[in-house]
């Protein structure tokens, strides 16, 4: 019986700490303890990465971050690979998604960029940070995943960040992408990818100022939600649809006024699919949203199309070339 040797890393790895449980220590209430030197120290399985770096940018739990420590962390990755540096940053996952979203917005590099984190804190019973942690380093080193963009690496599976999402509060398979499953796995050290997404056009906030906010909607919706988003004077709003992309007639009049003046974003409540286009034809059907100023998100999340168009509104682009950068996830 042969022992498959462990692979030589194909670059270096920089190790960017953000916080989240994957820092964080304790019982009976957890809290940051870990920076990125301290945290590649604790993983035995990290030792066989020469030249692994580690780099510290926040240590909190990812809903404190703000948006401008998040376009921070973005930054920091995005500046590594630009040197071909491969990249991990650990996070919470409360927010990774939005986060990993932006910075796949904003990075064209080449190297990878991998963002990975915990369900369990290190002192917990069945930690599974040191295992992402030593995942996410394998695809960072990997010239297979050059040039994917942005990448999240949780529970053995490889995922895009443009349509991943937390799934599971608790599960060491929190994340999911709904819409194409993922784009491999690792297995004993070794990454795996069989399929990948189109990279975008990247934009290059200076920062993210803009207020932005997602309006659910549900049945029964008389629109007291909609109009108060919209008497703050919102910079744009992410909104939600039923189905495929219906709204009471009243409730889409109300969107289709408020899209002359801001840009309006529709996602659909399911995690799968997309708004259609000519299925329906009743009032407040997707036929009827589409002929107003409304841009369908495509199969992003609420939470993606919100950092999309929140790097949107910072790089000063009309409606017009909102809905053109929209259109690339609408097909």
């Amino acid at each position: 019986m042969t022992t498959r040797p462990a692979p030589e890393p194909a670059r270096h790895v920089r190790v960017i700490a953000a916080g989240g449980t994957i820092a964080m220590s304790g019982a009976g209430g957890a809290t940051p303890e870990f920076d990125a030197e301290s945290l590649i120290a604790s993983v035995p399985g990290l030792a066989a990465h020469e030249g692994l770096e580690a780099q510290t940018v926040a240590n909190l739990p990812s809903a404190h971050l703000s948006l401008t420590q998040q376009l921070e962390i973005c930054h920091a990755a995005r500046d590594a690979a630009r040197r071909g540096i491969g990249v991990v940053v650990t996070h919470g996952t409360d927010t990774l998604e939005e986060t990993a979203m932006l910075c796949d917005i904003i990075s064209d590099a080449e190297a990878p960029i991998v963002f990975t984190g915990a369900i369990r804190t290190a002192s917990a019973p069945g930690a599974d940070g040191p295992a992402n942690l030593v995942d996410a380093v394998s695809v960072a080193a990997s010239d297979d995943a050059a040039g994917l963009g942005v990448l999240v690496v949780f529970g053995g599976e490889i995922h895009h960040s443009r349509v991943v999402r937390k799934t599971d509060t608790t599960s060491l398979t929190a994340f999911s992408s709904p819409q194409i499953g993922p784009l491999g796995r690792v297995t004993e050290g070794h990454p795996t990818i069989w399929s990948n997404l189109p990279r975008n056009p990247t934009l290059d906030p200076p920062g993210l100022e803009k207020r932005v906010f997602i309006v659910p909607t549900s049945s029964g919706d008389d629109g007291s939600l909609a109009r108060a988003a919209l008497a703050t004077e919102p910079d744009g709003v992410v909104i939600g649809t039923l189905g495929a992309g219906h709204l009471t007639p009243e409730l889409l009049a109300l969107w289709a006024d408020a899209a002359e003046r801001i840009p309006v974003i529709a996602y659909c409540r399911p995690e799968r699919g997309v708004i259609l286009n000519s299925t329906y034809g009743y009032a407040g059907s997707e036929m009827d949203l589409r002929l107003t100023n409304v841009i369908p998100a495509g199969f992003l999340s609420p939470q993606a199309a919100r950092m999309k168009l929140l790097a949107c509104l910072a790089c000063g682009l009309s409606i017009d070339e909102i809905r053109w950068a929209f259109s690339q996830d609408d097909g």
